[in-house]
């Protein structure tokens, strides 16, 4: 899956932020039923994007989308919550995860390589600066093809630790 182009975010974006949630990201491509329109959005409350909130946005992308006949082919529309393994796609959601390890794919190789996993150190000028086995990559953000933040779960080791274990019976 890639990016969708500025022409189809300008579509989508007015519409999801017109409901009331934030517009994360989307993504176009081949997905397991076919070509596939992916929408991530979310919302500032404590209960987090439901079901509903992901229908009634679908509803309205649906309608808009079959109007401005954005995308030439067939494909399914999913909208759906960032989900733990957050999607980023702008600098300033980069920015929001600076210390937290993501795992990065390029459209361009930088220093001959295109697949990236590790600590985001900073974002700066519309660049990630990515220490990845000791070493410092700078990454444009524009030339990022798919990023998502890795989700770490804490080990049975740090839960003990940190006092909340149990005991089995």
């Amino acid at each position: 899956m890639r990016r969708v182009s500025r022409e189809i975010e300008s579509v989508i974006e007015p519409v999801v932020t017109g409901l009331g949630y934030e517009f994360i990201g989307a993504q176009f491509g081949q997905a397991e039923n076919g070509q596939t329109l992916r929408i991530f959005i979310d919302v500032d409350n404590e209960n987090g994007i439901v079901v509903e909130d992901c229908v009634a946005v679908s509803r309205q992308l649906s309608a808009v989308l079959d109007v401005e006949d954005s995308i030439a082919s067939a494909y399914q529309l999913e909208v759906s919550s960032p989900g733990i393994d957050r999607p980023l796609f702008t600098p300033d959601q980069f920015q929001r995860q600076v210390n937290e390890t993501i795992k990065v794919k390029m459209a361009v190789a930088v220093d001959g390589r295109r697949n990236f996993k590790g600590r985001l150190i900073s974002v700066k000028d519309e660049s990630a600066l990515v220490e990845v086995d000791g070493i410092d990559y700078q990454l444009p953000v524009t030339d990022i093809e798919e990023a998502n933040v890795v989700a770490e779960f804490p080990t049975n080791a740090a839960a003990n630790k940190s006092g909340k274990s149990r005991k089995r019976k």
